[in-house]
């Protein structure tokens, strides 16, 4: 069984850590988050069951609250009880709502409570504070505070203050007038109480900001009143004086200017009208003029009054009519043909109509204008005679009528200010409030918190967000190798196969179609495959630390290529812990002697019971292995190896802390890391990389061992059920 694996060419580097790999995140896998979901259960539930205590607790120590809400409508202007009464401003229906939040905001004013206060005792209550959640203040509670004049009971009547406005709410809904005044306390008597107490009390106060107003309004206009008295006084005095000593006859006025006075004379009044007549003569020859300065040079047609005319409009449209049957017949006939003849001729004496028409409507425009401008000239010389006559009594008049229109002006103003008084004094025992209680505050049977629900809810909300993000955070910092993904995204090296977790290794390796075997043999075709040349001629096969199944693997290989007609040979390569002699039971001297001179190679071979296969042992162990690995002796050993065998597989020893591997590396053509993926961790992994790209090692991949697809989660999981029935699948 082969798998599809991101394989990399033996010649390409490595890839360098740090860089982002193509397919890491950016993709949501809801199969990854139920298996990270899994791996943290016991932590999550923890948290979740922790948060639903807390709030359960929470709400059990939680001393009851009771809200009483009361109903304002708020009106933008009062009803009027007395007509065009506007003593106070109403504001303009655009600004509604600055109106509307501005009432709100006087109910939230320390000014409203501070009435409130005062209304309903609350500063020496003892009740009101317990229910608040404070006590009354004593003079052992104050003593070594800076206290105003007031002393203990203004330091009370400021708190209490304080605990009104932080318990006290007040809403206005979107497209309403009725403002809710809501109030908070642990007692519901209380509650309803204040709440009643607040709405009251911002009704009586808009009630008394009306009513000063007015008194201050009156107070004003009093004052005014008696100083145009006086002047109106002294002003008619000066101009009876003056009126005696001139002569000048002062008649009462006629109808609507019966309260006011004038000279008698004829010749003014004469001349007024003359001029009056003049004026409009004036502007009707202007308007004459105009007219037929218009259409003076303009065709016949041009002219609005003949266009206009119903006369013409009906010769036009006969006009058109025939102009419509002309053409039509000149497309039926020649321009000689009775019909048209008939046609062109008729239309000639529509057109000569409409000449004529227009013509006379022109000339009365000429003969309204010369009509207008002769009785302009009459009017305008019967002004200049008259004119001259009514100089000499206005020389006598001119000082009559300043003092006139000082007397007029003072009399006007003297009225309009006696006019506002008396409709100020008519109001001010007639004010209209713009505010109406709705509904009155009833005392609340159930408390309003703390709700049990609603905390369970918000704790769960909460308990869950911080198991999210206990999750995230473990994850993010999640070090551990668990799957391909991991492989590809943490480390950013391609994977080569992928072997199950086994309960009994030895026994799965024997048999051939078990899952074990399978994931070996799919191991070997990938590594058939791995670059343009095929098979490297010489593999070593490595990892992080001890114990990942690197012998296993090296092992593995060597008896597949084997069994493909190559001549292999596995190479114990580990100076340090050496394990090949224990799986073939030989104690034969194996690399140790070579590089030591001791052996030829051919002398250290030991030929297994495979075919094409053959072994070298890392015997005996040396005293100082990084010693023998970094000789001139290694790099020959190895070449002629490669002559003698098509492929060559190193076991080598881990990484970790050791330089045995990065020597051995340097003379191979690919390495393979192996690592195990139920205690790989990628510190260890990344290390041991880092180590070998210093020293340009070509790492092909990766074989990932131990591999348990339920604790990887994600998409593995499906993949192992499918994997291990396999073999039940083929049968």
């Amino acid at each position: 069984m082969v798998e599809k694996l991101n394989l990399q060419p033996v010649d390409a580097p490595v890839q360098p850590f740090g860089e982002t790999y193509p397919g890491a995140g950016g993709v949501f896998d809801l199969h990854a988050i139920m298996a990270a979901v899994r791996r943290n259960i016991i932590p999550i539930v923890a948290i979740v069951v922790g948060a639903l205590i807390l709030a359960v607790v929470a709400t059990l120590l939680m001393v009851p609250r009771y809200i009483a809400s009361s109903r304002v409508m708020i009106e933008q202007q009062a009803e009027q009880i007395i007509e065009n009464d506007t003593a106070t401003s109403p504001a303009a229906y655009q600004d509604a709502d600055r109106f509307l939040q501005t009432q709100v905001d006087i109910i939230r004013s320390r000014t409203l409570a501070q009435q409130v206060v005062e209304a309903e005792g609350l500063a020496s209550d003892a009740e009101f504070f317990e229910a608040q959640g404070a006590e009354l203040p004593t003079e052992e509670d104050v003593e070594g505070l800076a206290l105003d004049q007031r002393g203990l009971a203004g330091f009370r009547q400021d708190l209490a203050i304080d605990l009104v406005q932080d318990n006290m709410n007040a809403g206005l809904p979107l497209d309403s007038r009725i403002v809710t005044i809501s109030f908070e306390s642990a007692d519901p008597v209380i509650a309803a109480r204040l709440s009643n107490a607040l709405s009251e009390n911002f009704i009586n106060g808009n009630l008394v900001r009306k009513f000063e107003s007015s008194a201050y309004a009156r107070e004003f206009l009093a004052q005014q009143l008696a100083d145009a008295r006086e002047k109106l006084e002294t002003s008619e005095r000066d101009l009876n004086q003056y009126s005696r000593q001139a002569g000048l006859i002062r008649v009462s006025g006629q109808g609507q200017n019966a309260d006011r006075e004038t000279t008698l004379s004829v010749t003014n009044d004469t001349l007024v009208q003359l001029n009056a007549a003049a004026s409009a003569a004036t502007a009707e020859r202007v308007d004459a003029e105009n007219r037929w300065q218009a259409v003076i040079n303009k065709p016949v047609l041009s002219v609005p009054q003949v266009v206009q005319n119903p006369g013409v409009q009906s010769l036009i449209s006969q006009r058109s009519q025939i102009e419509a049957e002309l053409a039509d017949e000149r497309q039926r006939h020649l321009d000689d043909h009775p019909n048209v003849k008939a046609l062109e001729a008729q239309l000639a004496r529509i057109n000569d109509q409409i000449q004529s028409v227009g013509s006379a409507i022109k000339d009365s425009l000429r003969v309204q204008y010369e009509s207008t401008r002769e009785r302009e000239q009459q009017l305008r010389s019967q002004v200049t005679t008259l004119r001259d006559e009514a100089l000499g009594e206005q020389d006598r008049g001119v000082q009559y009528n300043v003092l006139k229109r000082v007397a007029e002006t003072d009399r006007a103003l003297y009225n309009t200010l006696l006019t506002r008084y008396n409709e100020l004094n008519a109001i001010a025992g007639a004010t209209s409030n713009n505010l109406s209680l709705i509904d009155v505050a009833e005392v609340p049977r159930e408390p309003s918190s703390p709700n049990l629900a609603l905390n369970v809810l918000v704790a769960l909300v909460a308990g869950l967000a911080a198991a999210g993000a206990f999750v995230f955070l473990r994850e993010q910092l999640d070090d551990v190798i668990r799957s391909p993904d991991d492989v590809e995204n943490k480390l950013k090296l391609s994977m080569l196969g992928l072997i199950p977790q086994a309960d009994n290794l030895q026994e799965d390796l024997q048999d051939p179609k078990s899952p074990v075997s399978e994931a070996y043999q799919s191991l070997g075709t990938n590594l058939r495959y791995s670059s343009a040349n095929g098979m490297p001629a010489s593999l070593m096969i490595t990892s992080g630390k001890a114990s990942e199944g690197k012998s296993t693997t090296a092992n593995e290989l060597a008896r597949q290529f084997a069994s493909l007609g190559r001549r292999t040979l596995l190479v114990d390569a580990d100076l340090r812990r050496p394990t090949l002699h224990k799986r073939i039971g030989s104690s034969v001297e194996g690399l140790t002697s070579v590089l030591a001179g001791e052996k030829r190679i051919e002398e250290v071979i030991v030929p297994s019971d495979i075919a094409n296969l053959s072994y070298m042992t890392a015997l005996p162990i040396p005293p100082d292995p990084a010693a023998l690995l970094g000789s001139p002796r290694l790099e020959e050993t190895l070449s002629q190896i490669k002559e003698s065998y098509d492929c060559v597989i190193i076991d080598a020893p881990p990484l970790l802390g050791l330089s045995d591997t990065p020597l051995l590396s340097a003379n191979v053509e690919a390495i393979v890391m192996v690592i195990d993926a139920s205690s790989g961790t990628r510190g260890v992994v990344k290390a041991g990389l880092r180590r070998l790209n210093l020293v340009h090692a070509n790492v092909l991949g990766a074989v990932l061992t131990r591999f348990d697809a339920k604790a990887a989660g994600g998409s593995y999981s499906y993949y192992g059920s499918d994997y291990y029935t396999y073999e039940s699948r083929e049968a």
